[in-house]
């Protein structure tokens, strides 16, 4: 089945979707309250995470469920399927050779799903807050 838009459209629509998604501001609020300093969306490192602090080598991704094909809450539209499991499948490969880089270039990495931020955001923001001080550490 083909796209029921137009490449313009089409376009248009995927430019509407914010890149700081109100996940990574929740997240990123909790931790700039504790005093860690960071940058978001970093457009000079691959695959742009949400949160870094290159002096430590530090990257955090926060996932959303369904962009990123959670394996508890992600799902492929009913319509549309072809195109649909092509880019969710796209999006879970990209994530994949962006983990590979890292680890193989000595980065800390740490990726958070989405529900995990909704369900419990207090042990979210526990977790990252140990993560970065192990990484300031390991330095």
């Amino acid at each position: 089945m083909t796209d029921m838009m137009t490449k313009e459209q089409r376009r248009k629509n995927m430019q509407a979707i914010k890149s700081i998604s109100k996940l990574e501001g929740i997240v990123s609020n909790e931790l700039w309250k504790k005093g860690f300093r960071f940058r978001r969306n970093t457009k000079d490192l691959f695959g742009k995470p949400d949160i870094s602090i290159k002096k430590y080598k530090i990257v955090i991704f926060i996932d959303s469920c369904f962009w990123h094909q959670c394996p508890i809450h992600g799902n492929i539209p009913k319509t549309n399927l072809e195109y649909w499991k092509k880019k969710l499948t796209r999006n879970q490969n990209r994530d994949k050779e962006v983990d590979v880089y890292y680890k193989k270039n000595g980065w800390h990495l740490k990726r958070v799903w989405e529900h995990e931020v909704k369900n419990d955001l207090d042990s979210v923001i526990e977790e990252l807050t140990e993560f970065i001080r192990q990484a300031q550490i390991q330095k």
